[in-house]
């Protein structure tokens, strides 16, 4: 079984108060009682060809993927600085995006699309080659073959307490609270 993990070592973020964050944790509980809570029922279920089952299979995506996001989303909070000398991953970003710059700028206006979801900067598995992503839903949208190295999510619930409708202040608060050592440990785990 999944067991919460503890994120508060985040209150006191610059940009988010207690209240945005606890809510938010909060939400993120639910998803790994609920994937806790299919799995049980999935494995207890007798007639495995029944719609139910079906079901019941469908939404453990959606509930597993909103599990796993958000794990992504909280470790690569709480800011450490990029090193941009003698970085793989800024020069592979830079290779693959022609500068920081206009990656930060492609990452910056994916968030700001109309919609909910999550912005995924990540890595296919197969080639190296990185993109910035939008997934709308948890379970819909992914990249097949894809390795998430920094998650943002734009859900209303991880900036109305604070931001209101003002996505854009969100995102700026976010760029500001990125732990890049996260993101590039990310980046070596994976290895082309």
């Amino acid at each position: 079984m999944y067991k919460a993990k503890d994120y508060s070592y985040l209150f006191g973020m610059q940009g988010f108060s207690h209240r945005l964050l606890k809510t938010h944790i909060t939400l993120y509980q639910g998803y790994v009682k609920n994937t806790n809570k299919l799995i049980a029922e999935l494995n207890n279920m007798e007639d495995q060809s029944s719609n139910c089952f079906a079901e019941l299979k469908r939404r453990f995506g959606w509930e597993f993927s909103g599990m796993r996001l958000h794990e992504y989303y909280f470790e690569n909070l709480s800011y450490h600085e990029l090193e941009k000398e003698h970085n793989q991953f800024f020069e592979w970003l830079c290779n693959t995006f022609g500068s920081f710059d206009k990656w930060c700028d492609d990452f910056y206006k994916t968030g700001l699309m109309r919609g909910i979801g999550w912005v995924i900067l990540c890595r296919d598995n197969h080639t190296g080659r990185l993109f910035n992503c939008w997934i709308g839903e948890h379970d819909k949208g992914f990249l097949a073959g894809c390795q998430p190295l920094l998650v943002m999510d734009v859900w209303e619930h991880a900036y109305l307490c604070d931001y209101g409708l003002d996505r854009k202040s969100y995102i700026e608060t976010f760029f500001n609270n990125i732990n890049w050592t996260t993101v590039m440990e990310r980046f070596q785990h994976m290895g082309i």
